[in-house]
């Protein structure tokens, strides 16, 4: 019983110090005409509104989705917090959030005989309803005086990754790059952002979204396009934006590409 209270007691700092960081973000919504979508925003530290930052989207998969406006920063949240990542990477770091009933990207889906997930991408189509929001609450950002249009970033997990594919090819104009981990697409929608810089990440042993989904991108994209990067884990599952986060180049790579 002592070593349970010892191990509490050693724990819950350590839990509430991360609660707490995680209010650094400031919380922030869109709204315009029928279009809604709230978000979490980190400015960088010393914020100077007439210096210009790049800008990072960052889009969560489908268990953060919700109203609460906190669950989106459960996966990579913590990222962006490290003292180093805000010391080399001065940046403005946005987490909008899907409501539950609602999807990134525009995909059937559907279980096999297995009881296997299965996703149909759309080629083409209409955005859903919490896509066409965030578009609108981008092209808002876009406007500040403060956010620098040559660094525009968007990345995301699983659901997210998905819907960085979607946003790509509907605003592929406004990116400098981008990262997709454990997601898919139509792959007749690569057209539309082969000259985007991508970094593709999924795990092997992925039994919720099928790595073939993100290898098939990868290899359609290296035959077509400007810059793409493909990193396969051999021992992960669907998690593997744990690795992804780990990867050591990760960030130096995403900023170093300009418009």
């Amino acid at each position: 019983m002592k070593k349970i209270i010892l191990t509490i007691c050693i724990l819950f700092p350590v839990l509430f110090l991360n609660a707490q960081d995680l209010k650094k973000y400031d919380r922030g919504s869109f709204i315009k005409r029928k279009d809604s979508i709230y978000y979490r925003i980190l400015f960088p530290e010393n914020f100077n509104p007439k210096q210009k930052y790049p800008i990072v989207f960052f889009l969560h998969g489908s268990g953060e989705r919700g109203n609460d406006n906190a669950s989106q920063l459960v996966h990579g949240g913590k990222l962006f917090l490290k003292n180093d990542v805000r010391k080399n990477f001065p940046a403005i770091v946005v987490f909008p959030q899907c409501p539950k009933d609602d999807y990134w990207a525009n995909v059937n889906i559907d279980k096999n005989a297995n009881g296997k997930r299965t996703f149909s991408f759309v080629d083409g189509g209409k955005p859903t309803k919490v896509m066409h929001a965030l578009q609108g609450m981008i092209k808002d950002f876009l406007r500040k005086p403060y956010v620098n249009k040559d660094q525009v970033y968007v990345g995301g997990l699983s659901m997210g990754a998905m819907g960085t594919y979607e946003l790509l090819r509907r605003q592929r104009r406004k990116f400098a790059a981008a990262i997709a981990i454990c997601g898919g697409d139509n792959t007749n929608n690569i057209r539309k952002y082969q000259k985007v810089p991508l970094w593709i990440f999924h795990g092997a042993k992925d039994d919720i979204v099928d790595p073939a989904l993100s290898m098939a991108i990868a290899e359609r994209l290296k035959s077509v396009g400007d810059e793409v990067k493909f990193t396969l884990y051999p021992n992960a599952n669907h998690n593997s934006w744990d690795s992804a986060f780990a990867e050591p180049e990760l960030l130096s790579w995403l900023f170093s590409h300009k418009k």
